[in-house]
């Protein structure tokens, strides 16, 4: 998670995940949406790529999440292009511990 906020305008944070082939990251996103829609009731603004599933892109305004096929996460290396935002640790929750 990188907290991107002092450095654009239009969210504050984002979270980038990558998955082996097409349908984990296609996983990844539903199970993202999930959590969040059970967790917090929200549901994202819009979603962008999903019929190729090598970056999708899910905006929840506040916060975007990317989820990327290795290669592609690779490639746009995110990372490395907000090199300047500073890192969030992610804190596990109770209830996810016991999933585990």
């Amino acid at each position: 998670m990188l907290d991107v906020g002092d450095i654009i305008a239009i969210t504050d944070a984002f979270v980038i995940a990558s998955g082996g082939n097409r349908r984990q990251v296609r996983t990844i996103v539903e199970e993202v949406e999930q959590q969040l829609t059970d967790r917090a009731g929200v549901k994202p603004v819009s979603v962008e790529g999903l019929d190729d599933a090598s970056w999708v892109l899910l905006d929840y305004g506040d916060l975007v999440v990317h989820v990327f096929l290795d290669e592609t996460r690779t490639y746009y290396d995110l990372e490395r292009l907000w090199s300047d935002a500073p890192r969030v640790e992610w804190e596990r929750e109770a209830d996810d511990e016991a999933v585990s």
